[in-house]
């Protein structure tokens, strides 16, 4: 089969177009035909060789797809043969390849009203948002939120969420994406390269920073007693937090096959869309790093699979 490796660590360079034998599904596994997989910044920083948790080389990227599932390994119930699907890979498996293995517990049922390409670019970035707001963060019914980064691809799931869940959303993000958020329903634009948001928000109960450095510290100040900053890069001051007697969490993501299930009705119900920027074939898989580490995104990146 085609696929994307790394022999060693460095920059888009090191990406490598090679052949490798179909894998096959072990105990509770699943082969899936991959049709489409998307390119997200853990991606770029593994191959960089700056994410904590360094592979074992040569590897494949890519940690979400979206496909056919070929074959089903003992023990799996509830997917078959020609099953559509969308994955959120763990580290054992990679995406950017014809085909993968996954957990069955990394797996649900594609949107129906998605193609491949835009179900490839949900469940890392959404399962991301949705882990921040409701699993860390606990957002209620009538709380406010502030999510920094708003238009990328975790920031553009979280508004959605937020909004499902009936919370005020102010939004950081350039003035150029400002009308796809207004039309995503966020309540509180804020030009982050001409305004200070401490201007703005006030009594934030969750902050979502997707963004951190100074950006995260200043969030302190706009934060209520008692409140959440939960980031997906850097831990938040414990001091600062225990200060503000609010809670101070960073993660990272983990597939969850029942979040994948609650995140395709959602999308299927109309009530979330996938904002999706652009597309490259499997073998540009350089041109798409290159894009999503030195260029401002709005949405996702998705490689296309023969």
């Amino acid at each position: 089969m085609h696929a994307i490796i790394i022999r060693s660590f460095g920059g888009p360079e090191v990406l490598e177009s090679t052949d490798l034998p179909e894998p096959k599904p072990q105990d509770g596994e699943v082969l899936i035909h991959v049709r489409a997989a998307s390119v997200n910044p853990v991606d770029y920083k593994i191959r960089s060789g700056k994410y904590p948790r360094k592979p074992e080389l040569p590897t494949v990227l890519g940690r979400d797809v979206a496909g056919t599932i070929e074959a089903v390994g003992r023990g799996v119930t509830g997917f078959k043969s020609g099953d559509e699907v969308y994955a959120f890979l763990g580290s054992h498996s990679g995406g950017y390849a014809q085909y993968v293995t996954a957990k069955d517990t990394e797996i649900a049922a594609k949107p129906k009203s998605l193609d491949f390409v835009e179900a490839a670019a949900v469940p890392l970035a959404a399962t991301t948002a949705w882990q921040a707001l409701f699993d860390h963060g606990q957002l209620q019914v009538g709380q406010r939120v502030l999510i920094h980064g708003a238009a990328g691809g975790v920031g553009h799931f979280a508004v959605q969420f937020a909004k499902v869940k009936g919370a005020t959303v102010y939004a950081t993000a350039a003035a150029r994406d400002f009308d796809m958020l207004k039309e995503l329903g966020v309540d509180e634009l804020i030009d982050y390269k001409n305004e200070h948001f401490e201007d703005r928000a006030t009594d934030i109960d969750l902050v979502v920073d997707l963004i951190a450095g100074e950006t995260q510290e200043r969030s302190w100040d706009v934060l209520k007693t008692g409140g959440c900053l939960v980031s997906t890069l850097k831990q938040p001051s414990e001091e600062k937090a225990q200060a503000h007697g609010a809670r101070a969490i960073v993660f990272m993501a983990e597939p969850r096959h029942e979040q994948l299930v609650a995140i395709a009705r959602l999308i299927d119900e109309g009530r979330v869309r996938v904002a999706v920027n652009h597309t490259y074939p499997l073998n540009e898989a350089q041109r798409a790093h290159e894009e999503l580490e030195n260029e401002h995104s709005t949405g996702k990146l998705v490689l296309t699979v023969a």
